[in-house]
């Protein structure tokens, strides 16, 4: 069986990606079992970039194919805002509670009444020689909330009501979000590229 390095350290993004590949065929290893492998940079300005520098990152580090995503928020009345920065936009050592309420505070600034906003998603596939072998986005419309929803979730999902739906990511159940969210979107195509594949993927 191919395995695969989820190159992640966030427990809710581990949750999503093993429920969505699940019954993929695929053994799914973790960054938990590789504690002295450092955290990956994501200094680039697009999703794209972020993700496959920390697919190659891991795998580089690992010796496995590893599966990394970058994802983020982005929010009209704020210019897209937060962007690819979604995940420090409260600095370095910031709760997601913290960046909730400086998002809303930022929102409130604005005296805009346009709530859209976007979640978007970008997953890369890479081996241990630096090769991108797949490239899936996924993007998930919505509005933003006057004040935090629910308990679910992670990040910016209370704060996110996506289209077709009265409750945010976080009040939403597991199998209605794992099916309709960015990071679901983006993952299925990932799926639909390992189901596949007719080559066991490379190795160190």
């Amino acid at each position: 069986m191919n395995s695969l390095l989820l190159g992640t350290r966030n427990p809710g993004k581990v949750i999503e990606i093993v429920n969505i590949l699940a019954d993929s065929g695929w053994s799914l290893s973790s960054l938990q079992q590789f504690p002295n492998v450092g955290e990956a940079e994501e200094n680039f300005m697009t999703f794209a970039e972020n993700a496959i520098a920390k697919a190659q990152f891991y795998s580089s580090a690992t010796g496995l194919c590893a599966l990394a995503d970058d994802s983020g928020l982005e929010v009209a009345a704020l210019g897209g805002a937060p962007g690819v920065f979604s995940a420090r936009y409260a600095g370095a050592h910031a709760t997601d509670a913290d960046r909730r309420l400086l998002l809303l505070s930022e929102l409130a600034k604005t005296g805009d009444t346009d709530c859209r906003a976007r979640f978007v998603a970008v997953v890369a596939i890479a081996t241990p020689n630096g090769k991108v072998l797949n490239l899936s986005e996924g993007i998930c419309e919505g509005t933003i909330t006057h004040a935090p929803r629910g308990t679910g979730g992670f990040g910016y999902d209370p704060l996110f009501i996506p289209d077709g739906y009265d409750q945010t990511f976080a009040e939403l159940p597991d199998t209605i979000k794992n099916q309709i969210s960015h990071r679901a979107r983006a993952l299925l195509g990932t799926r639909t590229f390992l189901s596949q594949l007719d080559h066991p993927l490379p190795s160190s």
